[in-house]
This record gives structure tokens, sequence and C-alpha cells, in this order.
């Protein structure tokens, strides 16, 4: 069974691992119900490209855990959940402050937890924009949640 953690704990650990540490990524709030997360990652030397904008690897990262632990922290401990897959859609350089906000709404878990009642997978579909300080989208990212219910042991 995954292990479930207090939202300020998995924050002060994602913004001490070294992946988010080097690339300068900020886990910036995760509410207290595990309903938003918001990450941040200023533009620096070691986060951009030869074009003078952030690495796309870097806007990905930013991204990478979220859904799939704010789902986990909201559904009960007999619940698999994984990251299936993802993309990502650049669509304007870079060049400030980049900011993603995650929202999970109930929709979302009525509908998981509807989908999954049988026994059957689910694969959720969740977007998120990563944004500049204008408030211009640089990327768009598409993240494919599996979650089922555990199955029971004879």
């Amino acid at each position: 069974m995954a292990r479930k953690y207090p939202p300020w704990l998995l924050r002060r650990a994602m913004n001490l691992w070294p992946p988010y540490l080097g690339a300068g990524i900020r886990v910036r709030r995760i509410a207290a119900d595990w309903r938003e997360v918001v990450v941040e990652m200023p533009l620096r030397l070691r986060n951009r490209n030869n074009f003078g904008a952030h690495f796309g690897g870097s806007l990905y990262s930013m991204t990478d855990p979220f859904f799939a632990l704010m789902v986990l922290h909201n559904l009960p401990g007999d619940y698999v959940v994984w990251d299936k897959a993802a993309s990502i859609e650049f669509l304007a350089p870079g060049r400030s402050r980049m900011r993603a906000t995650f929202v999970l709404t109930g929709d979302d878990l009525e509908r998981i937890v509807a989908m999954t009642a049988s026994g059957d997978k689910h694969l959720h579909l969740f977007k998120v924009d990563v944004v500049d300080e204008e408030g211009l989208v640089v990327a768009r990212v598409d993240k494919i949640v599996y979650v089922r219910r555990r199955r029971s042991r004879p």
C-alpha cells in the first residue's frame, strides 16, 4: 500500500528532492485536502536551453507526480494509483517564472470512484497549463492516471 503523507511534509521533501532542487522547481502550496497544488520554477542557468528559454524537460518535470499524488491522497487505501501516460505541448518559449496549478475536483473523484466500483481499472485524463508571469500559456500537459480498487486476496 502506498504511504500517505501530510501535505507540509511532502512539500518540504519535494523541495529538497535533488531533481527539483537542481532545476529550481519549488512546490509553493499543497492544500490541506490535497485538492490543489501550486508549483513554480524561475528561469535559471541550470534550466535554460540554448534559446534562452526554459528547458522542456524541466517544464515537464514540474508537472510530473502531482495528479497521481492528489488522487492517491483523496481515495481510501484500497486503491492502486499510478501515472500511466503523459504528453506535453509547447506553445511558447518560457522566459520568466513558470507556474502550474493542479486542481482535483469533486467531479473527478466521483467519476473515478464510479468507474472503479466494480473493480475495473479507470484511466483518468487530467490537464494542466504551465503559464508565465503574465499568464501566457507556455505549455499544456495531459496526464493519464491509472486507478483501480485492489483485488481481494483469497
